[in-house]
């Protein structure tokens, strides 16, 4: 069982599928583990807001990460690489909405 979500970035809907595939897929991508760098993302963030981050370009990079994946397993029509992807937006801000970043680094 899968679970899709849509999150408007950059004035577009976007399709993020979470399902057990993703850690394979990530794994496959990347060469990393997606929960190891979802534990390290979530302490980057600080408590989810702006102000109090501590995200550095590692951490800024896993989200991108994590997030090109899993609009790619949402969407096959996306881009192949995450710059690809994210060149398709004006901005793309971790905070955007305000509740957006926890849908990718909540690991309870």
């Amino acid at each position: 069982m899968s679970m899709i979500k849509q999150i408007e970035i950059d004035g577009k809907q976007v399709a993020f599928k979470a399902s057990a595939a993703i850690p394979r897929i990530y794994r496959m991508k990347f060469q990393r583990d997606i929960y190891k760098d979802l534990k390290e993302l979530e302490k980057s963030m600080g408590k989810n807001r702006e102000e109090s981050s501590n995200l550095d370009m590692f951490s800024l990079e896993m989200f991108e990460n994590i997030a090109f994946v899993m609009a790619k397993h949402a969407d096959a029509a996306i881009p192949d690489t995450p710059e690809e992807w994210l060149d398709g937006f004006n901005t793309f801000s971790i905070y955007q909405g305000g509740h957006s970043g926890s849908f990718f680094v909540s690991t309870e």
